[in-house]
């Protein structure tokens, strides 16, 4: 199966605002899906529609390979959505054991799997205790717990570390790398880019409704590259000037260099200059843009049209 989730032309309308306005996308089985963009893009409403809260207005949403259908697909899909949706007046265990009955596993199953996540997560010392009572960061693992305990073949996860100190964000991280490894396609919506650049392998990003960006996180940082390099040199130029046809320097900090190539040339022609000027070079690389500082110019392009 090449693709678990296939959206077409998918429109959703709240009286006059377009909340998705004619977006098409695809998510390869076994991935790791950003989903991303700015509030009030329409990640939620689109989220709401692949897990059937909601229908769409038009369009079509293929689930490995045939139409969506809510009531029989959902058993499929685990959703943990940014809000958190626990009962806090229930115990720890009352409330994981519940939820997993409600996704069709048996009393024997849904314990088996929780006793084994509950120890995994450390939680075992407050399965006792009502929901309520935990911090920001233990219910979110109790959430974590309750979304994946049926083991679904699709895992919605709308900022998943909120909440969480360091070491636990690296435990929960760890998990959803050993879920992919699995075969669980993950859709993985935040705010925090430098998240998305570690976690994820293929993203959208949409803005106003629309679908703006679709790719590779790879493929899309090259690109949006602008042809810099960075440098560093064997000792530092010391006010020595660097001037040549084939490139602008752009930033020199001691040994360390930034240029950017002039149209019409490469990087061998680079090399070559400072090896004619005698300018012994240690390392050289091209400078990638962050998927942050892609996300922030192309959502400004976005805002900014009328």
């Amino acid at each position: 199966m090449e693709h678990i989730l296939e959206l077409s032309h998918l429109q959703k309308y709240y009286e006059s605002h377009k909340a998705v306005d004619d977006i098409s996308f695809s998510i390869p089985a076994g991935s790791i899906f950003g989903l991303l963009g700015p509030n009030g893009a329409g990640k939620t409403t689109l989220l709401r529609m692949i897990t059937g809260i909601i229908l769409p207005d038009r369009g079509d949403i293929l689930f490995k390979g045939r139409p969506f259908s809510p009531q029989r697909d959902t058993v499929s899909i685990g959703y943990m959505p940014e809000e958190r949706g626990l009962y806090k007046k229930m115990k720890v265990g009352e409330q994981i054991l519940y939820l997993a009955r409600l996704k069709g596993l048996s009393e024997r199953e849904a314990k088996e799997r929780a006793y084994r996540w509950v120890r995994k997560l450390e939680l075992q010392n407050w399965w006792h205790k009502k929901v309520g009572d935990l911090s920001k960061g233990m219910q979110q693992k109790v959430q974590f717990i309750a979304t994946i305990l049926h083991e679904p073949e699709l895992l919605i996860l709308d900022e998943p570390f909120s909440g969480l100190d360091p070491i636990n964000t690296n435990l929960i991280k760890e998990e959803i790398f050993a879920l992919s490894r699995q075969g669980t396609t993950i859709i993985f919506s935040t705010h925090r880019m430098e998240q998305v650049e570690e976690i994820c392998n293929h993203i959208v990003l949409v803005n106003k409704g629309k679908k703006i960006l679709d790719g590779t996180v790879s493929q899309i940082k090259n690109d949006f590259k602008r042809s810099a390099f960075s440098l560093l040199l064997a000792e530092p130029l010391n006010g020595r000037q660097i001037s040549s046809d084939t490139f602008i320097t752009e930033e020199v900090k001691g040994a360390e260099l930034v240029i950017k190539l002039k149209e019409g040339h490469d990087t061998n022609e680079v090399l070559s200059y400072f090896i004619r000027e005698n300018i012994g070079i240690l390392a050289f690389n091209e400078i990638l843009p962050s998927i942050n500082e892609v996300f922030i110019r192309q959502v400004e392009q976005t805002t900014a049209r009328p």
